[in-house]
């Protein structure tokens, strides 16, 4: 049995936001990263591979708050956080505040396999990326209209509560092992370096083949506090909770006890899978081997 699920984010979303010409392309992007994941489980891989391809498509789509389509801080620059579990060893990689790294995941992979470490914090997380070649891109690529216009009106006090999250992979593979994979570019305007859940281990990103495999996305502080994606693991491990109960007490009950707006999708090693989340909408989308699957916004 194979099953992989993705994330764009979720948070505060408006229909009358998105033009039909959007919404489509955002459907196509989810599409796409299913492709590249799914690709991975069907011809024998790994799910840490899957779940890092899907993510890195998803940091090459402009239409989310990772890579390509990262946030602007308060001094108009990006800064990048990532972080993968693989379920089976429990090994885990992470990077924090990454600037102009292409695919901020692969770099979180890439600390994982070849170092001693865990995360990695900019401007270090950096060098170590330079060291094993992997890609740069100019501030400009990182540019897109639509993020720095969402600065502007934060700035000026219009911006309102708008987040609009990270993104995210889950995978169960042939073998039974789980991984997990989580991307941001962070908050619009944060500020002395701020980081939210995404590249924490057991808060936004989470993996253990003894139960479950998690990846969170929504306002990162209430879910650093609820340490959310390992607190999903906890219930089924130790209360013997099924992954759906699991989801629903995490994210109906004890995040929104704190007020912390999002979701997760999770799988857990028989191949459930749940996509909650408290919020108006999550992009989102899944397949497994029989060929089933959508994607969805709201």
């Amino acid at each position: 049995m194979v099953v992989l699920a993705v994330h764009g984010g979720a948070g505060v979303m408006n229909r009358s936001d998105l033009s039909p010409e959007k919404e489509k392309a955002i459907h196509q992007s989810l599409t796409n990263a299913l492709d590249a994941g799914y690709q991975v489980l069907a011809t024998g891989g790994s799910a840490l591979d899957a779940v890092e391809q899907a993510v890195r498509a998803l940091e090459d789509a402009e239409h989310f708050n990772a890579g390509r389509g990262a946030v602007f801080t308060a001094d108009g620059r990006h800064e990048m956080d990532a972080s993968l579990m693989d379920g089976k060893t429990l090994k885990a990689g992470a990077v924090a505040g990454v600037r102009n790294v292409r695919n901020p995941i692969t770099l979180a992979r890439t600390v994982m396999d070849k170092s001693d470490y865990v995360l990695l914090m900019a401007p270090g997380a950096e060098d170590f990326a330079r060291q094993h070649n992997l890609s740069f891109e100019p501030d400009e690529y990182f540019y897109t209209e639509t993020r720095y216009q969402e600065l502007k009106k934060k700035q000026s006090g219009e911006g309102g509560n708008r987040k609009i999250g990270t993104v995210g992979a889950v995978a169960l593979d042939q073998s039974g092992n789980l991984a997990a994979a989580t991307s941001t570019g962070g908050m619009t305007n944060k500020t002395f370096g701020r980081l939210g859940d995404s590249p924490v281990i057991g808060a936004g990103t989470y993996a253990n083949n003894r139960a479950c495999a998690v990846s969170c996305t929504g306002d990162g502080e209430y879910f650093i506090r609820a340490v959310a994606a390992y607190d999903v693991y906890c219930l089924m491990a130790y209360k013997g909770l099924s992954l759906q109960e699991a989801c629903r007490i995490v994210v109906h009950e004890k995040l929104k006890e704190l007020e912390g707006e999002g979701g997760l999708i999770a799988v857990d090693r028989d191949g459930n899978l749940e996509m909650a989340f408290n919020s108006e909408g999550m992009y989102r989308g899944w397949r497994n081997e029989q060929g089933e699957g959508e994607t969805a916004i709201f």
